[in-house]
């Protein structure tokens, strides 16, 4: 069983974007993912993403995506939210995937906008029906257009929360202003996907986060926003501050590539990638070092 939820925080408050553990061989690591997710839990994460594209979803078979959902549920699912990466540009496969990590016990659902197709918002508003109408668990939508190439326009979310399972929005948008309507008129749980922003999108009615950089300092993350919640202004504002170079740091390339080197200089469950994604340089590992030392990260 899930930890407790409310309407406002349907997921918790802190949830990480999990990798995927792989062998050196590139097989999946299920092992490694239970104790990553372990590991992640007793930092201080209410939930994890799995399947997400930081879990390198696009190079997963729909099998793996299956066993990782089940193997982290059996590790933490018991006090953290589990949900389920289910979003591609193919509203029929999504629908399957929706299905199967319900069958396999996920706590939720996070759906992508589907990317490079780009359907017009009808299709996006359709798109996300069908999923939320086939399974009974929580939604939360993600919406990402520097990467999906298509927003999902306020209006469009307004349409979306009225259907009972979408409950949620992962704001990937880089847009404040748009976010804030946006909160105000569909009553959906907003959530930051852009760790940048997330005390900026916290000042504007996010209730939590979805992070990557929570894979190494979740316990900042959470101090953040409880200092938000209790309205120290000037202590969330140093804790993000602090906390600058580890953003700038973990996005200077890809996201789930600095993560798994970040993780692996750390000793802890990561492995290599798939292809098309790739290794960071020995120059750029060094940098990582020290843009993670800069924001106080242990290595």
């Amino acid at each position: 069983m899930a930890p407790i939820s409310t309407p406002q925080t349907p997921f918790g408050r802190v949830l990480t974007a999990m990798v995927t553990p792989f062998t050196a061989d590139g097989a999946l690591d299920i092992e490694g993912a239970q104790r990553l997710a372990t590991h992640l839990v007793d930092a201080g994460n209410d939930g994890l993403i799995i399947n997400g594209t930081t879990g390198e979803s696009p190079t997963t078979s729909d099998a793996e995506k299956d066993q990782l959902v089940r193997a982290v549920l059996e590790a933490v699912g018991d006090r953290a939210h589990v949900v389920a990466g289910i979003g591609t540009n193919d509203t029929r496969h999504s629908v399957e995937l929706a299905r199967t990590a319900e069958r396999s016990g996920a706590h939720g659902l996070l759906a992508v906008t589907p990317y490079y197709n780009k359907p017009p918002q009808e299709g996006l508003l359709r798109h996300f029906t069908a999923i939320a109408d086939s399974t009974g668990l929580p939604v939360m939508l993600y919406d990402i257009p520097g990467r999906s190439g298509v927003p999902i326009d306020t209006e469009t979310l307004v349409r979306l929360a009225e259907h009972p399972h979408i409950v949620a929005n992962k704001d990937a948008k880089g847009d404040l202003g748009r976010a804030s309507w946006a909160i105000a008129r569909s009553g959906l749980a907003w959530y930051s996907g852009d760790d940048m922003l997330n005390l900026p999108l916290l000042s504007v009615g996010a209730v939590g986060l979805v992070s990557v950089v929570g894979h190494v300092v979740t316990p900042e993350l959470r101090a953040l926003i409880e200092a938000h919640l209790g309205g120290d202004v000037q202590k969330a504002t140093e804790i993000h501050q602090k906390l600058l170079p580890v953003f700038t740091g973990m996005f200077r390339t890809q996201g789930v590539i600095t993560t798994k080197a970040a993780l692996t200089l750390q000793g802890l469950p990561a492995g290599p990638l798939r292809l098309p994604l790739v290794e960071l340089t020995a120059q750029e590992t060094a940098q990582l070092k020290i843009d993670l030392a800069a924001g106080g990260v242990q290595l």
